[in-house]
């Protein structure tokens, strides 16, 4: 039996707003590590802004974005835990200031282009 493309739009869709979730990700992080946080109180952060994150996702995210040089860690203990917090280096901070002004030249130019059609 052939198959249209209708069949194929939700995994179509799917693809394309993870796509588009992980670029919104990595600005939240950065956004959210203004204040220094451990991946826990990260995650809780993220959710209750309405961003749920897999701890799959979160931390290979965090070990990339320190790899870059955007974020600074520190292995701390708390309440008899030992527990990474992670906060924006002045380089992250940089980059969260370039991300946003784009995003919002992005947003601009979508809510346009969108209007007009």
């Amino acid at each position: 039996m052939e198959h249209g493309i209708g069949d194929r739009l939700p995994g179509v869709f799917e693809n394309l707003r993870l796509e588009l979730r992980r670029g919104c990700l990595t600005l939240a992080v950065l956004s959210q590590l203004r204040t220094e946080r451990y991946g826990y109180t990260l995650r809780k952060a993220l959710d209750e802004a309405g961003l749920d994150i897999d701890e799959g996702t979160l931390y290979p995210l965090l070990r990339r974005l320190e790899t870059q040089g955007l974020l600074q860690s520190e292995w701390r203990e708390e309440n008899k835990r030992r527990k990474r917090f992670y906060r924006l280096s002045p380089a992250g901070q940089l980059i969260l200031d370039q991300l946003t002004d784009e995003l919002h030249r992005i947003n601009v130019s979508l809510e346009r282009i969108t209007a007009e059609s």
